[in-house]
């Protein structure tokens, strides 16, 4: 039985190579998670270009490759390894990275479902929790934190541990809020510019071919 936790995307928009290093990555100063583990990886996704897909796939000999799939021979740690899809999505051939579980033999095609789920959705098709994580990945190791890391009596012990990050608040200046409580509006506007042009346009092109 597939233990894998939830499939969900960390990048808003198609990644750059410089994007895309530091997506894999994106754990390794985040206080409390021990990445060497691959567990905070499992199951996170993100696109990236065509270039991207090919320059990865000749890096190193693929562990399996099959048509518009392929996984790396290196894992990122315990069972953990990035799988590599492409997928025609109306019409379009994209490109995306996923980090899989390999302990179950089914996580590639179950994460490419997903993908295509998530991708043919509404249009506004990232949930919060979604939202959240591009932002924390988006946001410079200098303007996010552990709650109660350095100063314990700053936070109700309740928060501690949580991730918080820099707000600038009307009438109190730039504070420290908890990630999870930030509301719709700053959401919207810390999510990256390639998801704002998309809302503006309002154009869904997310559709299964």
């Amino acid at each position: 039985m597939s233990t894998h936790p939830p499939f969900r995307k960390v990048f808003e928009g198609v990644a750059t190579r410089s994007q895309m290093f530091a997506l894999f990555d994106r754990h390794s100063d985040t206080p409390g998670v021990d990445p060497l583990s691959g567990v905070p990886y499992a199951s996170e996704w993100f696109e990236i270009s065509a270039s991207e897909y090919h320059f990865m796939l000749g890096l190193l000999p693929p562990l399996f490759q099959r048509t518009g799939m392929f996984g790396m021979s290196e894992y990122k740690a315990g069972n953990v390894t990035s799988v590599f899809f492409a997928i025609r999505i109306r019409g379009r051939e994209r490109w995306f990275h996923g980090f899989c579980d390999l302990s179950d033999k089914h996580s590639p095609d179950a994460m490419r479902a997903a993908i295509i789920a998530h991708e043919t959705g509404a249009l506004d098709s990232m949930t919060r929790e979604e939202k959240l994580e591009a932002i924390w990945s988006a946001t410079h190791a200098d303007f996010r934190g552990i709650a109660g890391e350095t100063d314990p009596d700053a936070w109700p012990s309740e928060h501690h541990g949580k991730r918080t990050i820099l707000v600038y608040t009307v009438g109190q200046g730039t504070t420290l809020k908890l990630l999870e409580d930030l509301t719709d509006e700053e959401i919207d506007s810390r999510m990256p510019a390639v998801h704002a042009r998309s809302r503006r346009r309002g154009g869904n092109d997310a559709e299964l071919s």
